[in-house]
């Protein structure tokens, strides 16, 4: 076994839904303007007693009952997070916890917003090097509890949920070399800090680095997979903004590639937004078995990780 794939996918929301109406009785804003600027419609917000963890294991199970596997088949969790609130234990080792993993290898990763494309390229690289055998990667976050709900541009922007992926090893690999990178002297663009954390970014600055930087970041992905952008079934990008979406796929030049629009019905998930969107893709059939899909998450720090996967 030289290669790792993708064996199944899962994700997980929050039930209660809260709409732009909802967020216009909080602060001066209207359906209209959220629209227009973001493309968000709705977004899901997790409650008091559901912690990072808990909507992260939801997703996790989904991913292993799609790929037919028991907890205990899973030797490394991954949890990409920038919203786990205790330092230790770790959101991985919660998850395992939670679904009575006997003794895996539990790491988080902070790279916020490509977090999730971070944690699967250490997947990838883990299992191709004997490291594991099988790894659950998950992206999870809990975006309501760092932010500040009377900021306008912010609080219109976020949402709640997890996504997950079972990785094992396979003779030809289902998952392309990653391409990835950051920007650090940009790093005060995207910001979750303070006491309490609270999010915060420059939004004019992330909308012209994503729109006009990561276009040729991208297409080098793909290069990497030995594929043109033409070949690609799907692009899932982060899931930040309709307004970054959009303008990024095109320039990518994907011209045969369902897009994901998820943000419209979830909002900015963070770690979250990419296995959640692949997922939802995966589930009603947008995408099938073996098709090449781009999987690129940028934010934070500003980072960046992209690379083509095969469907499960």
């Amino acid at each position: 076994m030289n290669g790792s794939r993708i064996a199944a996918v899962g994700h997980y929301q929050p039930a209660k839904v809260l709409t732009n109406e909802d967020l216009a009785g909080l602060v001066d804003t209207s359906d209209e303007w959220i629209r227009s600027r973001v493309g968000i419609r709705t977004r899901h917000i997790a409650g008091p007693d559901e912690p990072v963890d808990e909507l992260a294991a939801h997703a996790a199970a989904k991913a292993l009952a799609a790929a037919g596997l028991a907890p205990a088949d899973i030797d490394l969790v991954l949890v990409a997070t920038s919203t786990a609130v205790d330092r230790s234990p770790n959101m991985a080792a919660r998850v395992a916890a939670r679904l009575g993993m006997p003794q895996p290898a539990t790491m988080d990763l902070n790279v916020v917003c490509a977090g999730f494309t971070h944690a699967l390229a250490t997947a990838d690289h883990a299992v191709r090097a004997g490291g594991a055998s099988r790894a659950l990667v998950i992206g999870a976050d809990k975006m309501s509890e760092v932010t500040d709900w009377s900021d306008r541009s912010t609080c219109v922007l976020v949402g709640d949920g997890a996504g997950a992926a079972v990785v094992e090893a396979a003779e030809e690999s289902g998952i392309g070399p990653v391409l990835w990178g950051s920007v650090p002297e940009m790093g005060h663009a995207v910001r979750i800090e303070g006491t309490p954390p609270r999010f915060a970014q420059e939004g004019q600055s992330v909308y012209r680095w994503a729109t006009t930087q990561l276009p040729p970041i991208a297409r080098r992905a793909c290069e990497r997979a030995g594929l043109e952008p033409a070949d690609l079934a799907g692009v899932v990008l982060h899931q930040a903004n309709l307004r970054i979406i959009e303008p990024l796929a095109e320039k990518i030049g994907a011209v045969n590639a369902v897009v994901a629009r998820d943000v419209t019905e979830s909002g900015n998930t963070s770690a979250a937004s990419i296995p959640l969107a692949f997922s939802k893709l995966v589930e009603r059939g947008a995408v099938s078995t073996g098709d090449p899909v781009l999987l690129f998450g940028f934010g934070g720090n500003l980072s960046y990780a992209g690379q083509v996967v095969r469907c499960p």
